[in-house]
């Protein structure tokens, strides 16, 4: 729901349920959503699928806020600023998720970053409803994540350090 994971616990035509850790409260606009509230429903893919965007788990990583939406002939640019921590997993040209919409980033700067709709994600998504001011989800790109962790990471220690040597490895059979 809006780029979140979350399990249905019990469901019937009309509506569903769903359990939600202080957690998810904490780090998404949930708290923001009224009754009534239209929200964006996908349900998770298949492993074995047809993969049409770009790797996204549903844990979100913060919110942003929207400040800005315009028209530019067919599309609308949409700007969201975020904290800065956020942002660093945010590229151009890169993939960003907000409310679970995966979309490609046009521009980045110091408080935020622009996304462009064309007409159809904006008439089948909740992002025809958000006005300036309301808070949105935003998942960064999770191979990026895994990037940046890589690359920020302590070095690992030396093998010689985890008591693995040639004479180890003979031991054990591997030489």
């Amino acid at each position: 729901m809006n780029g979140i994971c979350l399990t249905v616990t019990s469901f019937d035509k009309e509506s569903f349920t769903v359990d939600v850790m202080p957690e998810t409260m904490t780090r998404t606009s949930l708290r923001a959503l009224n009754n009534g509230s239209r929200v964006n429903l996908e349900r998770a893919m298949a492993a074995n699928g047809r993969f049409g965007g770009h790797f996204v788990s549903g844990h979100i990583d913060g919110t942003g806020t929207l400040t800005e939406m315009r028209a530019d002939e067919i599309a609308v640019v949409c700007r969201v600023e975020a904290e800065r921590e956020l942002l660093g997993g945010v590229i151009p040209k890169g993939s960003v998720t907000l409310d679970g919409i995966s979309l490609t980033v046009v521009d980045v700067d110091e408080k935020g970053f622009t996304v462009s709709l064309i007409p159809h994600t904006r008439a089948v998504t909740n992002l025809r409803d958000k006005k300036i001011g309301d808070p949105i989800n935003v998942e960064t790109d999770m191979i990026g994540k895994y990037v940046k962790k890589y690359l920020t990471a302590s070095p690992p220690e030396s093998p010689a350090e985890n008591g693995v040597s040639l004479d180890f490895l003979a031991e054990k059979g591997f030489l």
